[in-house]
């Protein structure tokens, strides 16, 4: 589930991604500028999209690092509960047994 929800972003960010790309070339090709203008622009355009694209890559290291915290506790939870079932079935099957022999 959680590696369906980091796809979903992960898609979502390409898709802005090209977006932005595809934006930014038909932007070119309707409105044609001074070659040193278009340079400029396109310049700027990488770097804005450079920038979004990092903090896309932050934000999803983020939310994996508190999905990979949450596993873990879930997963400790679950071995301790485990630990402590064995632990009374244990003395259960020993008073029982020890009831039995008496």
């Amino acid at each position: 589930m959680v590696e369906e929800r980091h796809n979903a972003g992960t898609g979502i960010v390409v898709a802005f991604t090209l977006g932005a790309l595809v934006g930014a070339v038909v932007a070119l090709l309707f409105a044609p500028a001074k070659g040193e203008d278009t340079r400029e622009m396109l310049v700027e355009k990488a770097r804005e999209g450079r920038d979004k694209a990092a903090e896309a890559a932050q934000k999803t290291r983020e939310y994996l690092s508190r999905q990979r915290e949450t596993i873990a506790t879930a997963v400790e939870r679950g071995r301790e509960t485990i630990a402590t079932a064995v632990e009374r079935g244990r003395d259960a099957y020993q008073t029982a047994r020890d009831e039995e022999k008496a």
